[in-house]
């Protein structure tokens, strides 16, 4: 078994704390896990990237173009630009609430339309595009990552059991935070049953 995770989104989304989660509910189970980041101005609304592998031999963090199984993407503009990993075994999961850089603010840019990006999207894989960050508003904002984690899950779409997830939170973020994360994590597999 080898498992390939994109999740990307832009700074201050929680993306890296995501990667982590995963990574630590992987280890739990007791597979071997390689993490890669790529940051832009992680602080400033830049691109953050994590590439995540797990399975039984999983020696090199990198995922070739194509051969995400899932991408979570954070952001949807994020997710049309690290279209390159997805393919037609791949499923991505996008949250429909976009965050605008300055050259999109200022007009220097265009930012794409949802339906643009659902569509292009769709052309190369199943698509879940949902407003994700509404939904973690409603617990916690900085919930956003677990909650599409939460909406993978049941889904069906991460081969990791619920308790190694809630473990990976458990390993992964301060006790005070655990119960906020693991409501936001039910309420995905909620999203993902109706």
């Amino acid at each position: 078994m080898e498992f390939n995770l994109i999740i990307t989104g832009v700074g201050g989304q929680g993306g890296l704390t995501l990667s982590r989660i995963v990574g630590n509910a992987a280890m739990v189970e007791g597979y071997n896990v390689r993490i890669g980041e790529t940051l832009g101005m992680s602080q400033r609304y830049g691109s953050v990237l994590s590439y995540l592998r797990f399975g039984e031999e999983v020696y090199s963090p990198l995922i070739g173009e194509g051969e995400a199984d899932l991408m979570l993407a954070l952001e949807p503009a994020e997710a049309l630009r690290n279209a390159r990993f997805l393919g037609k075994e791949s499923v991505a999961i996008v949250n429909a609430y976009p965050i605008h850089t300055a050259t999109t603010l200022v007009g220097k840019e265009r930012y794409p339309e949802l339906e643009e990006i659902n569509e292009a999207l769709g052309r190369i894989c199943p698509v879940h595009m949902l407003d994700f960050q509404r939904e973690a508003d409603g617990i916690n904002p900085r919930t956003l990552g677990v909650l599409m984690l939460g909406y993978a899950y049941g889904k069906g779409l991460i081969p990791l059991k619920r308790e190694s997830l809630l473990e990976g939170i458990k390993l992964t973020l301060r006790e005070k935070l655990w119960e906020v994360n693991f409501r936001a994590f039910d309420r995905g597999v909620e999203l993902a049953e109706e």
